[in-house]
């Protein structure tokens, strides 16, 4: 019998993280985990750590690796305990590791995602901000490395499922006329554009359809991070901005199309579940159960269909613009956004003062040709800091 595949879970203790480990813990015959990080939640780490016993635990810093090393000795775990990025980039690479599940939120995710990459893993990229602030760069070292990237975000890996096995040669070889992009249009699709003003950090966190972490639930509710899917397909696809069209569908039911030049239009169907993808890039060319019921058409009875309006979702067409502009345009839209969006949870700007703090710094920060991996990290925080001065000048 062949050895179980081993992998390392960036992120772990997130959404994507632990529904990773649930469709991993299915299939102890293929799989066996080799590293966990977790950046916060000590607890809930020690706890993966007792369920799964990797050889590897990574922390953010040399305070919680001393309280979670005794704690897995007293656990009688062997699990050796890493610290920071260095840690990430340790586990993300290692020799023994077939596959890294990259699920780090941010920009933090970037350096340990490009270390499995040029590693030559098989990199399940649920990290969409590697791609977005420096989609030339990986996606050059994934040619150079020969690394297996296959998509996770619901949309990317149904597209990735609709597209024929040459899509990598660009989308007009393959008789690709648009992808079609879905969007639920989050918890604010029909409040009044008048009441967003006043609309709280729990109401925007509360997604209709999808169980997801804060920063990224307060990116559904608007639309960047379907702004940001929008980069991430162009870089992954091989697209143009313009081939790319969002598409709001409050069931959750089509998580993208692929629209033919012959009038075919391929959709891939499932229940809002990221166990789905997660199952699907695991096992990939082949299929796995991953423990999702099966999709109840009679129950949801009807599929709709609406454009998204950029008044109520300005994010969306301030990503499209950078997209169109490339070079590190959206490096400067992803770290504006981070520091937004993380003052509208702290209560420190209202919700629709993430679209304008963003659109200053675009304007602010010019497009520049990015050539390495370190002028992407002074972009990003160069934007940081201008979207900082926004809220320091606003007394916030």
């Amino acid at each position: 019998m062949k050895k179980p595949q081993q992998i390392t879970v960036l992120g772990a203790t997130g959404s994507v993280g632990l529904s990773t480990l649930d469709v991993v813990a299915r299939h102890p015959d293929l799989y066996q985990v080799f590293a966990l990080s977790g950046f916060s939640r000590l607890k809930e780490l020690l706890a993966l750590c007792v369920r799964h016993a990797p050889q590897f635990a990574v922390v953010p810093e040399i305070g919680l690796a001393r309280t979670l090393q005794d704690d897995l000795v007293a656990a009688g775990l062997d699990t050796r305990v890493l610290v920071g990025e260095a840690g990430l980039c340790e586990v993300a690479a290692h020799p023994q590791v077939d596959m890294v599940m990259a699920a780090i939120v941010g920009a933090a995710g970037l350096r340990p995602t490009l270390a499995a990459v040029e590693a030559g893993k098989k990199v399940l990229l649920a990290n969409k901000e590697a791609l977005v602030m420096s989609g030339a760069l990986f996606m050059q070292a994934v040619r150079r490395s020969g690394a297996v990237l296959l998509p996770i975000d619901s949309e990317h890996n149904a597209i990735f499922q609709c597209l024929p096995v040459d899509y990598a040669r660009g989308l007009g070889p393959v008789g690709v006329r648009r992808i079609l992009l879905t969007a639920s249009g989050g918890p604010f699709r029909e409040t009044p554009i008048a009441d967003l003003m006043g609309v709280s950090p729990e109401q925007a966190c509360a997604h209709p359809n999808w169980s997801m972490g804060r920063k990224i639930s307060v990116d559904s509710a608007s639309m960047m991070n379907k702004g940001l899917e929008l980069i991430e397909a162009c870089w992954l696809f091989d697209a143009r901005p313009d081939q790319v069209e969002v598409v709001i569908h409050p069931q959750s039911v089509i998580h993208s199309m692929v629209d033919y030049v012959d009038g075919s239009v391929l959709a891939q169907l499932g229940n809002p579940d990221m166990r789905t993808p997660i199952a699907h890039a695991l096992a990939w060319p082949q299929r796995i159960d991953s423990g999702v019921a099966p999709l109840d058409l009679f129950k949801i009875a009807r599929l709709d269909f609406q454009a998204p309006d950029e008044q109520r979702f300005p994010c969306l067409r301030l990503a499209r613009q950078a997209a169109e502009a490339g070079n590190s345009a959206p490096a400067v839209l992803n770290a504006a956004n981070e520091v937004a969006v993380a003052a509208f949870l702290e209560r420190r700007i209202r919700y629709p003062e993430i679209a304008s703090i963003i659109e200053e710094v675009l304007n602010l920060e010019p497009v520049i040709s990015v050539a390495e991996l370190d002028a992407v990290f002074e972009i990003d925080s160069k934007a940081r800091t201008l979207a900082k001065q926004w809220l320091v000048r606003s007394g916030r």
